[in-house]
């Protein structure tokens, strides 16, 4: 499914505790949000993101994460929660990256604030990144730490996953099915 540029990537439904969230498209305005997520981050958090765990985002990083968004071959999404309610804030960030070489794959990467680990967030970024992934794509290549369970785990809901272990760290292969998985709510158990 090819996302609307023009924002149909606005979705409202409720984490599996109950708490209403929103997700909306990453926009051009959002890199002093993801500065301070990133900021508020544990270092765990952190390497389990990004593989490395600097104090802060780089420009160059920011001018990646945010200006090479496209919401086309670099679908960016936001969490929000709890949703509608005046301590709404960013949870959550994710993306899923077209490989430019091989049209039919992508990346997919997602961040979490350490208080909303384990709430359900990787795994609604996680579906509806793979709900509005770059036409044509049918798999996903990424590489996961070793250690990092939930990321794993929410990466086998996905689809058909082949694993390679090198120092520590998992590439992963999804085969995604041919059908984008239900956008109304929680990835299925």
């Amino acid at each position: 499914m090819s996302p609307d540029p023009a924002g149909d990537l606005t979705e409202v439904f409720r984490l599996p505790d109950g708490t209403p969230a929103r997700l909306r498209a990453l926009v051009g305005t959002d890199r002093q949000l993801l500065q301070d997520m990133y900021a508020a981050m544990s270092q765990v958090s952190r390497h389990g993101r990004f593989l490395a765990a600097p104090a802060r985002l780089s420009e160059l990083t920011l001018d990646y994460l945010v200006d090479a968004v496209d919401q086309v071959d670099h679908v960016a999404i936001v969490l929000l929660a709890p949703a509608s309610h005046p301590d709404e804030a960013p949870v959550g960030v994710g993306r899923i990256i077209r490989y430019t070489g091989e049209p039919s794959t992508a990346d997919i990467a997602f961040a979490v604030a350490d208080d909303w680990q384990r709430r359900g967030v990787g795994s609604a970024l996680a579906r509806a990144l793979v709900a509005h992934r770059p036409r044509g794509v049918t798999r996903l290549v990424t590489i996961v730490a070793a250690d990092n369970k939930a990321s794993l785990a929410t990466l086998a809901r996905l689809g058909a996953v082949e694993r390679v272990l090198t120092d520590g760290v998992y590439e992963i292969t999804v085969t995604l099915p041919a059908e984008a998985p239900p956008r109304n709510g929680h990835l299925p158990s």
